[in-house]
């Protein structure tokens, strides 16, 4: 989990600063219509928007934003398709992508030309879910919080790991274990900058830096796509890794 939490926390850092805002706040603005759309516009009875709300909090957007995402999908707002795509990239890496799309046909030709343009495999759905769990990750900033105060509250609701990450700390837990978590911050009055299910991968697999960023090319090519939700793969973050792409 660690070479994975590092790459997550090197994104959130770059990701503040650049021109991918705007695409952080279109994907968040889905996942609250498919959220309205799915439970009702009432967060205090709807979980998942509840969770895309605070999202949406932990990247600054706009309360404005927010408020006409529910507006326009407790209307007539698009109807997202939840898909996904399993298959393998440059070095035999596979990379799961999660989208949300109100045009199926579209997102198949995109994520088959990605796949194409960066000499990977497009898998079929099911092929490679046994390389991933499902687990809930957290990442809260540190603030005042008193680490070993906060590590026994949050092993005792249910997190499998605890790492800090210099002004955050990033916890995982097991998929069951994810709404306890939530009570468990709510009740510790703390706010995640971002909670979300993910897809961890059980076994990885290492390349040498100039190869594992062919293959992170495609991955942020995934990313770019307005139609992309998430994208998980598993390739180790090894400290040469990480340190090669804190400084290209």
């Amino acid at each position: 989990m660690s070479g994975h939490s590092k790459w997550s926390t090197i994104k959130r850092k770059k990701g503040a600063a650049d021109a991918k805002r705007s695409k952080l706040f279109s994907k968040i603005v889905k996942e609250i219509q498919v959220a309205v759309k799915e439970g009702g516009p009432d967060e205090d009875v709807n979980p998942r928007l509840r969770l895309a709300i605070q999202n949406s909090k932990g990247v600054n957007m706009p309360k404005d934003n927010i408020v006409r995402a529910i507006n326009k999908a407790s209307s007539d707002g698009a109807n997202f398709q939840e898909v996904t795509f399993e298959g393998y990239g440059p070095g035999g890496i596979a990379v799961f992508v999660e989208c949300l799309t109100d045009n199926n046909n579209r997102t198949v030709s995109v994520i088959r030309s990605i796949f194409t343009k960066r000499n990977g495999t497009l898998g079929t759905n099911g092929s490679l879910s046994f390389l991933f769990d499902r687990k809930g990750v957290f990442t809260v900033p540190k603030g005042e919080i008193d680490a070993d105060e906060f590590e026994l509250e949050l092993i005792d609701a249910g997190a499998e790991d605890i790492e800090d990450e210099g002004d955050v700390y990033i916890i995982t837990t097991a998929l069951e274990d994810f709404g306890n978590i939530q009570k468990k911050l709510d009740e510790l009055k703390l706010e995640a900058e971002n909670a979300e299910l993910q897809r961890i991968p059980n076994d990885t697999k290492e390349l040498e830096p100039e190869a594992a960023l062919r293959f992170l090319k495609m991955a942020e090519d995934f990313e770019d796509d307005d139609d992309v939700q998430n994208v998980f793969h598993n390739l180790k973050m090894t400290d040469e890794l990480i340190n090669f792409l804190e400084n290209n």
